[in-house]
Order: C-alpha cells, then sequence, then structure tokens
C-alpha cells in the first residue's frame, strides 16, 4: 500500500491557511448560549447489561436545542472518587453502541463517557439511540451535506454542540474530577473532540486520532474513499455553490478550532489512510496554539491508524499530565 498523500517530512511542515470567518468566535458564543439557555437536565441510571466489575450507566443530557443526547458512562467499581474522565466521541455511521462495548478507559482507572452521535449508529457496531430531529435541504447521503446551505443548519453545528454539552453533563456528575476531564474520539470522533477541545469549558487534555473534519477544501481535493468524498460529489452537482459551500465549512474546520486549543495534545495519524488525507490532520496539528502538543504516526497503516498500541501511549501520556 503506498503512501496516500504528502511523505512525513512535508506532513511536518504542512500549514495552509483555512479561511476563518470574522464572526467565528461569535457564532459559537451564540451557539452554545442559546443551547444552554434550551434547558433540560441530565439523568443517570443504571445499565442494563451482564457486566459486573465496572458500574456502566446510561446519562441522557440536553445537547443542541435541549434534544436528549445519550452515552454510556463506565467507571472502576470501588474506586475513591473524584476520578480523572475521559469524554469520547464515536467515529462516522457510528453509535455508542452496547453498554461495555467500550471498558478500556474504565478499566486503566478512569471514569469514561462515551457520547453517542445524533442520528448515526446504522453504519457499523451496535448502533445508536439519538435522533436527530432537525431537517435540512439536498444533501448527499451521509452527514457530511446535510444543512450546507448556512452555518445555522449545519448538520456539525448540532454534533459540536452536543460534544460541548458532553463534557458539561460529565463535569457535574459527582465522581467525575472536573479538573481533570480529557475529550478523545478516532476519525469523526476525533474531529469532534478537536472542536470541543476548543469550545467546551474545563478540558485539560486533547486526544484525536486520525482526525476527521479538518482542512475540507484539502480533504474534498485529495481523499480516495470515505465521507470527504461527499463533498466532492455534492458540488459535481451543484457547480454554482463551491465558495458558499467552503465559506459555511469554515464555521466548522479542525484547523480554525485548532488555533483556539491550549489545552495539552496527542494527536495521531496514519500515512497510508486513504479515509482521511494525513495533510489534513496535520493541518490542524501544526495550527494547535498548545505549547505542550506531541503527533504520533504511524507510517504503513490505514485509517485503522495506531489502534490499541496507540490507546497504550496515551495512557501513559494522560498520567503524566493527570496527576493527582
Amino acid at each position: 500500500m503506498p503512501l496516500s498523500d504528502l511523505t512525513h517530512a512535508e506532513l511536518l511542515a504542512y500549514r495552509p491557511e483555512v479561511d476563518e470567518p470574522a464572526d467565528f468566535d461569535a457564532f459559537w458564543t451564540r451557539t452554545l448560549a442559546e443551547a444552554r439557555a434550551a434547558g433540560g437536565s441530565s439523568t443517570l441510571v443504571p445499565a442494563e447489561t451482564p457486566i459486573t466489575q465496572l458500574i456502566v450507566e446510561d446519562l441522557t443530557f440536553p445537547g443542541f436545542d435541549g434534544d436528549p443526547v445519550s452515552a454510556w458512562v463506565t467507571r472502576p467499581k470501588g474506586a475513591d472518587g473524584p476520578l480523572p474522565t475521559v469524554v469520547q466521541y464515536q467515529g462516522y455511521g457510528g453509535g455508542r453502541g452496547l453498554p461495555g462495548d467500550n471498558a478500556l478507559w474504565a478499566l486503566a482507572g478512569y471514569v469514561h463517557v462515551m457520547m453517542d452521535t445524533r442520528g448515526q449508529g446504522s453504519r457499523w457496531g451496535s448502533g445508536g439511540d439519538t435522533a436527530d430531529p432537525h431537517g435540512a435541504g439536498p444533501s448527499v447521503p451521509g452527514f457530511m451535506t446535510r444543512g450546507i446551505e448556512h452555518p445555522d443548519d449545519y448538520y456539525y453545528r448540532r454534533v459540536f454542540t452536543d460534544a460541548v454539552r458532553a463534557v458539561d453533563a460529565a463535569r457535574e456528575l459527582p465522581f467525575v474530577d472536573r479538573d481533570r476531564v480529557a475529550v478523545t474520539g478516532g476519525s469523526q470522533g476525533g474531529g469532534i473532540a478537536i472542536a470541543a477541545g476548543a469550545l467546551a469549558d474545563g478540558v485539560a487534555a486533547v486526544l484525536p486520532d486520525i482526525a476527521f473534519l479538518c482542512a475540507y477544501r484539502r480533504g474534498a481535493d485529495v481523499a480516495a474513499d470515505g465521507p470527504f468524498i461527499e463533498l466532492a460529489q455534492y458540488l459535481s452537482v451543484h457547480r454554482d455553490r463551491v465558495d458558499d459551500v467552503f465559506r459555511t465549512l469554515s464555521y466548522f474546520d479542525g484547523v480554525n478550532f485548532a488555533r483556539r486549543i491550549h489545552a495539552p495534545a496527542l494527536f495521531s495519524v496514519a500515512l497510508m489512510d486513504t479515509i482521511v488525507p494525513p495533510s489534513t490532520t496535520f493541518a490542524a496539528f501544526n495550527h494547535l496554539a498548545s505549547e505542550d502538543r506531541t503527533i504520533e504516526a504511524y507510517a504503513f497503516n490505514n485509517h485503522e491508524g495506531g489502534g490499541t498500541v496507540h490507546w497504550q501511549k496515551q495512557t501513559v501520556w494522560l498520567a503524566e499530565r493527570f496527576v493527582a
């Protein structure tokens, strides 16, 4: 399998300029204020599961427009709290799955919050439970072009808001150390983690893997497979909307969020990734405002990235920064 993009040396220096709307911060301040003003309260109940050696609970919290969003909360049994916490976001097309599907962080001593992704959960995995009750105009099948006519209507406005509200909800749990909350995720989940790292209060570390949703124009130009192609398909039909589409996407670009992340950050990328071109992830990483930042490059991997090998590196890295 050949390299899918630039060489590693070129990627380390790749720092493209991405359009940033003048009202980017005002847009997100308004969006989050409206979501919080919509009200709603969180509920936490025991999950129905055969797992007995971990505590697994079903969290529902208010997301965008107060819509109910689901998450699994998994934590060590009998551990003294408050505990460091990892909020995780799911990859494209997946949902939160079944209780206990993702137990590694809890087994490592963390509270683990696995957020469902609204409207997704039926392409792979064990399913999702969160609806997206908001409509959109004509779009390519998938999620990348839903509501792309205007930033206020764009699908990822709702998802990124949910992600911030998931951090809000996690920090209110009595067994969570609100000063030791990290965000993570792979692919789409990595892009969501970057947005949450920039927008949410109290995020102390950001750990995106093979992060999607960054440098959209580059992705649409060079991706050989996966969701970036939805943009190219849409624009092959709506030939006169190129500037409008990329203006909408500039409010959701991981590069623009990265410029606002000051927390420690550990990224990973795969240099043979045909779905998320590594240059798009490096574009965000190279714009980080963080002084403490590292990126692990897996030279011979495709979109599976570093897998559990990288998770082990994450645990060491995060433990060094979350010393109580």
